[in-house]
């Protein structure tokens, strides 16, 4: 497994990764995280045209999960309740994280990457994504606390990893 920019050719399979991402999580018990269509396409072309949009691809060439790597700020982050952010210095974060299948290590892979790539990163999950709450912790991010999301005010748990 390689993590590389995605490219138009990868549209598709990434819409597929992010569709087989909603279905688990509905099924892990977390419904209204992304709902039936989160992220939209244009996002996503948007992510893809902009460079920051990340495949993890595998033996074949195929996409076994993406994600969005920025830089900061993210408006949505200005406030955060309950806790703080470690520092007030420039950051990176990752956005959109999904993967094909759970369980083949593409997300530590993605991760890894990301730790590897960012600076004083940040990110944020539902309170129901269990699983990306695991994964973070195993990569040794810090919960910091709620912030809200600017398209429609639902809560995040917010982590960091300086």
């Amino acid at each position: 497994m390689h993590i590389c920019p995605a490219t138009p050719a990868d549209l598709d399979s990434v819409l597929a990764v992010y569709e087989s991402a909603r279905a688990f999580m509905r099924e892990a018990g977390n419904p209204n995280q992304w709902g039936d269509s989160f992220p939209p396409r244009e996002l996503v072309e948007e992510d893809i045209a902009t460079g920051m949009l990340h495949a993890c691809v595998g033996e074949n060439d195929d996409v076994l999960g993406c994600f969005a790597f920025l830089p900061g700020p993210e408006p949505d982050y200005a406030r955060i309740y309950d806790g703080t952010w470690p520092n007030d210095e420039p950051y990176d974060l990752v956005h959109r994280f999904a993967v094909l299948r759970q369980g083949q290590g593409v997300g530590g892979t993605m991760l890894d990457w990301v730790l590897e790539h960012g600076r004083n990163l940040r990110t944020d999950t539902h309170r129901d994504n269990k699983p990306m709450q695991g994964l973070l912790a195993s990569r040794g991010f810090s919960y910091c606390g709620i912030i809200k999301l600017g398209r429609n005010g639902d809560d995040r748990l917010a982590y960091a990893h300086v």
